[in-house]
């Protein structure tokens, strides 16, 4: 098991700031930060990408994907109702058939439970960027699949880190994303958690901004009695993240983005997690700066499920 890594970024990003003189010779300009920083910090997702047939909350049905096709006619260049395509228009879209958004990796808001609750496109742009912190019970996980996250945990990873930041992302690590392929079993009892204490300890006395796990509930109580607490208490949390294993326990941020649909209850999310440069996981801007993309191994065409695959 990984502990925090040897150099935060917060400390790389002061540096920066204070010892560096920037190209565009201001000490104070963010972009000073990025390039003297966050451009050779590691990047590791935290997100699990959502498809047709995948884990899913017993109450909600899996997704439809499908090619999109012509609203309308044309003239000279499509029918109504025709397909697009590579080969004739040039072009593709695709059509996604969700049936709730509380799919795959996600960010609930509070509308999710409180009908007072704030919705996804309430939630203001300071969610983008935050100090992230990981508590590992993966080990406890391992002897006890229905462990759930309790004070002590929190207060054993102050022990070895320091308080946790105020306004942090903790997330909960249990592995358990390694078993997203197990459809029926990710969802069933026992599942990892986070006791109701343990999210009243987080924000009533630390102030996080939200609490993230690796499972599609929150706990395995009969009342989800941690989710309607958050809820009810107009506090978010994330759903369904991956690679906590890859990622520090101290010192890194995380990148919050998640789709704005007016009114949303619930926020397909992106998670990536930003550790320092000597972080051995994760890739860094100048390893995979992102311009140009790279070609795909063969044409991309529909699989079975309407998802678009290399395929020779």
């Amino acid at each position: 098991m990984r502990n925090a890594c040897s150099t935060s970024v917060w400390a790389l990003a002061l540096f920066a700031l204070s010892s560096v003189p920037s190209w565009a010779d201001d000490d104070t300009s963010l972009w000073t930060l990025y390039e003297r920083s966050l451009k050779s910090a590691k990047y590791i997702d935290l997100t699990h990408a959502f498809e047709p047939e995948q884990a899913v909350w017993p109450g909600f049905d899996n997704a439809v994907f499908k090619p999109a096709v012509a609203s309308a006619d044309i003239p000279g260049f499509v029918a109504k109702g025709e397909e697009y395509s590579y080969e004739k228009h040039g072009v593709v879209a695709s059509a996604y058939q969700l049936p709730t958004d509380q799919y795959g990796t996600q960010l609930d808001p509070p509308a999710h439970w409180n009908p007072l609750g704030a919705t996804i496109s309430d939630l203001p742009a300071t969610y983008a960027l935050r100090p992230l912190v990981v508590i590992d019970v993966s080990q406890k996980v391992a002897a006890d699949p229905g462990y759930h996250l309790q004070v002590s945990d929190i207060e054993a990873w102050e022990s070895r880190h320091g308080r946790i930041p105020e306004g942090a992302v903790v997330m909960v690590r249990s592995d358990w994303y390694k078993r997203w392929d197990e459809r029926e079993r990710f969802n069933q009892k026992p599942f990892p958690g986070v006791g109701l204490e343990a999210l009243k300890f987080l924000h009533l006395e630390r102030h996080i901004l939200f609490h993230g796990h690796e499972p599609l509930d929150t706990d395995t109580t009969p009342t989800l009695e941690g989710e309607e607490w958050l809820m009810h208490n107009n506090f978010a949390q994330a759903e369904g993240v991956a690679n906590l294993d890859k990622v520090p326990e101290a010192g890194a941020l995380i990148s919050i983005g998640f789709a704005k649909p007016l009114g949303g209850t619930g926020g397909f999310a992106r998670y990536v997690a930003i550790a320092p440069p000597d972080w051995p996981e994760g890739e860094s801007v100048e390893q995979v700066p992102g311009a140009p993309l790279p070609v795909q191994p063969a044409p991309l065409k529909r699989d079975a499920q309407g998802v678009m695959r290399p395929t020779p």
